[in-house]
């Protein structure tokens, strides 16, 4: 996550762009289809500060360092998953919650499942003990 923080001023001039869709103090997201036009566009040898200057935005604003990794993210989601994959929103989907707060059910239960998930971990690490003795390790 970047540490840049975008000003109201900032974030009105980067809307304006119609390759994004969102914009926050903290973060952008990017159109669907630009993501995918951009990774073509690399792909057939055009430079990252060419291919954002085409698209109309400021390097010297956002820092071609940042765009440069942005678009190398794409690129990689697209060799992992596919390039349609970029179609696809997946900014906070892929955390697992596993703490209280995501526990259904009465705070009697919630307190139950706790317990049982201490006694795991707490069983799993005498499982590691034995573990690190038998390997010579502790």
């Amino acid at each position: 996550m970047s540490k840049v923080r975008f000003t109201k001023e900032q974030i009105e001039e980067l809307l304006k762009n119609k390759n994004i869709e969102k914009c926050s103090e903290k973060s952008i997201t990017y159109n669907k289809d630009f993501k995918i036009k951009e990774v073509n566009q690399y792909n057939e040898g055009l430079k990252t500060r060419t291919i954002f200057e085409n698209a109309g935005f400021n390097i010297n604003f956002l820092g071609i360092k940042k765009l440069k990794d942005t678009l190398l993210s794409w690129i990689k989601v697209s060799k992992n998953k596919g390039i349609e994959e970029l179609s696809k929103e997946t900014r906070g989907k892929g955390r697992i919650g596993k703490g209280p707060q995501n526990i259904k059910g009465s705070d009697k239960e919630k307190m139950e499942l706790l317990e049982l998930k201490i006694a795991y971990l707490e069983e799993e690490n005498r499982f590691l003990k034995i573990l690190r003795k038998q390997k010579g390790l502790d």
